[in-house]
């Protein structure tokens, strides 16, 4: 998130802070536990640090007990009360480390002085809007309300002035009546080059309804789906050629072989004749940014055979 968005996001905070249910910690409520102001304090003696590196401290000043690991979400103590600050706003992430762990600091020494200043919900809704606008280019209303994942009155109204003063233009998507809007400054080309595997939360894939509906594709990642539902994989990227999006990979880094594993391969309607050597040809550019040797596609998908062939041709 760029630090400017950060100001316009206090409303959630104050939420957070003020309305969220937390649970309770020792028969308390989270925000009322001791452990809140002892963690706050810990992070702005020596911050930033991990919430491992605050559990550690805690464990070895005998004020918390060493947990054996479980699942992602089987979180001690001090990660539980230190997420809690951070989403409150008393913390911010100050970056990762190498285990790509969130690193907690003080907000004044990680954002820039003008991103410390408050802006009213209103104006900051407004804004929001419009920058979830701008990223999409085009949407209907829902999906760019849910791009910072807003609701309720002040949106709506924030929406419609967008719209009643041309920042957010009318427009139509063939086969459908629903109202779309256009970002004013928004490239409108004759036609798109160009190729790119897509992030999970690219914001042409962020909105998953908005996508199926633009480009007849459904998606899922596949990361929140028990194994046995899977459809597609495991950590699934949709393949963009041009203007269509024609396969989605399963990707893996393998670092103990020392390539980028393509765990399967599907194709989409919109495939063309050069999908797959343009698909290779990115899977070879993201192997080399990973620091892998090479790619290795497995046989599991209807693009799998073809992916194969191209990739293997230097």
């Amino acid at each position: 998130m760029p630090p400017r968005a950060w100001p316009l996001l206090a409303f959630r905070r104050r939420w957070f802070a003020q309305e969220y249910d937390w649970k309770e910690l020792d028969g308390v409520r989270l925000p009322d536990a001791p452990q809140v102001r002892e963690v706050h304090d810990l992070v702005a003696a020596e911050g930033p640090l991990s919430a491992s590196q605050i559990h550690d401290r805690f464990v070895s000043e005998g004020r918390s007990v060493r947990r054996k690991r479980g699942t992602w979400w089987d979180w001690s103590t001090e990660k539980r009360v230190v997420e809690h600050l951070f989403f409150t706003g008393e913390v911010v992430s100050a970056g990762r480390n190498s285990q790509f762990e969130r690193l907690y600091d003080l907000p004044e020494r990680v954002l820039p002085p003008s991103a410390l200043v408050e802006v009213p919900e209103a104006e900051a809704k407004r804004i929001l809007l419009e920058l979830g606008a701008r990223a999409q280019g085009i949407g209907d209303a829902r999906s760019i309300k849910d791009y910072y994942r807003l609701k309720g009155p002040v949106a709506d109204r924030a929406l419609a002035e967008l719209v009643e003063e041309g920042v957010l233009l009318p427009a139509r998507v063939a086969g459908g009546t629903e109202k779309w809007y256009l970002h004013r400054d928004a490239a409108r080309p004759r036609r798109a080059a160009g190729q790119a595997l897509l992030a999970p939360f690219d914001p042409l894939v962020w909105e998953r309804t908005r996508l199926e509906r633009l480009f007849g594709m459904r998606y899922r990642i596949g990361i929140y789906t028990p194994a046995a539902q899977r459809t597609d994989g495991y950590y699934v990227l949709p393949f963009l050629e041009d203007s269509q999006l024609t396969a989605r990979v399963d990707l893996k880094a393998d670092r103990a072989a020392g390539v980028l594993r393509v765990q399967s391969a599907h194709a989409e309607p919109t495939l063309t004749d050069s999908t797959p050597a343009r698909l290779a040809h990115e899977l070879r550019t993201m192997a080399r940014w990973l620091g892998l040797d090479g790619v290795a596609v497995e046989d599991k998908g209807t693009l799998s055979p073809a992916l194969r062939a191209a990739a293997a041709v230097s």
